[in-house]
C-alpha cells in the first residue's frame, strides 16, 4: 500500500485555495473550498494512514500530549506559503487531523473590507477592541492585519498571546513579542498577567476563553494597554451579555461599569462564499462605544444597542444584516448564504423581496 505524504496533501490544499484539510480514518482526505467540504480523489485513510501523517508533522511534545490528553493542537511553517494550525485528536479509538492554512500574506484592512474607523481605534492608547464570529470566521486575519497596521505605523511594544501562534510578525516600527500557550507559558490568564510587566502598549489575547482572562483583558485595557481579544459571539450585543454572563451575579453591576469604560469596539464577522470571484468575502456587524451605548451597558439594556448601532452609520457602525443585504445586492453572495448568517432571517428575506419586486 502506498505511504501518504503529509508534503503533497499540504501542496495541494494550497494550490486549490482550500481554507482547511480533514483526514479522517474511512475516507480519503477532504478540503474545505469556499465555505464547501470537498472529498479528494485519492486513496481511503486507514488508522495507519492517520498516524503516519499524524508523526510526519507533530512535535514530541505534542505526541505525548495527544497520548494523555487525547488532542493537541500546534502550528507549523510550510515553507514560503504560510503556517498551518493543526489539531490532532482520537475519536473512536482512531487518530483524526484537521488543518488550517494561515496564509504567509497579511492582508491590509482595505482589502479585507474592514470599516473605515478601525484604523482610528487602532491608534488609541487604551480600551478593549473585541473581534468575534464563530470559528473559520476570519478572526485571524483581521487581527493579523490590524497588528500589522500598529507594527507599520507606530513605535510600540506588541505582546501577542496565542494557541498556536498563528502569523508570524517581524519587527518594523514596533517591537514584537509572540507567546505561544503551552511552549512559551502555560495559560492565556498567566501570561496576561506576566504580560503587564514586560512594559507593553498593545497586547492581543488569542482567545477570551475564561473568566480569569477576560477580568486580566479589562484590567489590562483599563490601565493603559491597548487591549485586543476574540470571543466567539455573533453579534454586538450578545458579546456584551456573554462577557457580563461570565461574572458571579453578585460582580455584575460593577463588570457593566468596568465594561462601559474600558471597551473600545465590537467587530463581529462571518465568511461568505463569493458569486463574482474565486473565495470568500466577510460580512461584519461593527460597534463603537459611544455615551449612548456605555449608558446602556451600564443600566442592563444591552438589548438596546442594536438601535444605536443602526442610527451611528457616520461612525462606520453597522449591523451584520444590513451588511449581508450590501452584499447580497452588489450580486458579491447568494441569497442562500446569506440568510443562512442572518440574524432575523424572516424581516432580511421580506426586505429582498421588495428590492426583487422593485418595491
Amino acid at each position: 500500500m502506498s505511504t501518504l505524504h503529509i508534503d503533497r496533501l499540504l501542496e495541494t490544499c494550497i494550490k486549490s485555495g482550500a481554507s482547511d484539510l480533514h483526514c479522517h480514518v474511512d475516507r480519503p482526505p477532504v478540503l474545505r473550498l469556499r465555505g464547501r467540504l470537498r472529498q479528494l480523489e485519492t486513496k481511503v485513510l486507514t488508522a495507519d494512514d492517520t498516524v503516519s501523517l499524524m508523526k510526519q508533522i507533530t512535535p514530541e511534545r505534542n505526541q505525548q500530549e495527544l497520548q494523555e490528553v487525547g488532542t493537541t493542537d500546534f502550528g507549523f511553517e510550510f515553507g514560503e506559503a504560510g503556517r498551518f494550525r493543526t489539531s490532532v485528536y482520537k475519536q473512536r479509538g482512531n487518530l483524526s487531523l484537521v488543518l488550517r492554512l494561515i496564509p504567509s500574506k497579511i492582508f491590509g484592512m482595505e482589502e479585507i473590507g474592514l470599516p473605515s474607523t478601525v484604523p482610528g481605534l487602532c491608534r488609541r492608547p487604551r480600551g478593549l477592541f473585541l473581534v468575534t464570529g464563530p470559528t473559520g470566521s476570519g478572526k485571524t486575519t483581521t487581527l493579523g492585519s490590524m497588528i500589522n497596521y500598529i507594527n507599520e505605523n507606530f513605535d510600540r511594544h506588541i505582546i501577542t498571546i496565542e494557541d498556536p501562534i498563528e502569523y508570524y510578525h517581524p519587527h518594523k516600527k514596533s517591537v514584537l513579542s509572540q507567546r505561544e500557550i503551552g511552549s512559551d507559558v502555560p495559560s492565556f490568564s498567566e501570561a496576561l498577567r506576566r504580560a503587564l510587566r514586560e512594559d507593553p502598549d498593545v497586547v492581543l489575547v488569542g482567545e477570551l476563553r475564561d473568566l480569569e482572562t477576560i477580568e486580566a483583558a479589562m484590567r489590562a485595557a483599563e490601565t493603559g494597554h491597548l487591549v485586543f481579544g476574540t470571543l466567539h459571539t455573533n453579534s454586538a450585543h450578545s458579546t456584551v451579555t456573554r462577557i457580563i454572563d461570565q461574572f458571579p451575579p453578585d460582580q455584575q453591576e460593577q463588570v457593566r461599569v468596568q465594561l462601559s469604560e474600558s471597551l473600545l469596539a465590537v467587530l463581529c464577522q462571518n465568511l461568505l462564499p463569493r458569486t463574482d470571484v474565486r473565495g470568500m468575502i466577510a460580512a461584519y456587524e461593527f460597534m463603537v462605544m459611544t455615551p449612548a451605548i456605555a449608558n446602556m451597558i451600564r443600566e442592563n439594556n444591552a438589548f438596546r444597542i442594536p438601535g444605536s448601532i443602526q442610527t451611528g452609520k457616520r461612525l462606520g457602525m453597522q449591523l451584520m444584516d444590513e451588511h449581508l443585504f450590501t452584499l447580497w445586492d452588489e450580486g458579491k453572495v447568494s441569497e442562500e448564504d446569506v440568510l443562512e448568517r442572518a440574524h432575523d432571517v424572516d424581516e432580511l428575506k421580506q426586505k429582498m423581496d421588495r428590492r426583487q419586486s422593485g418595491a
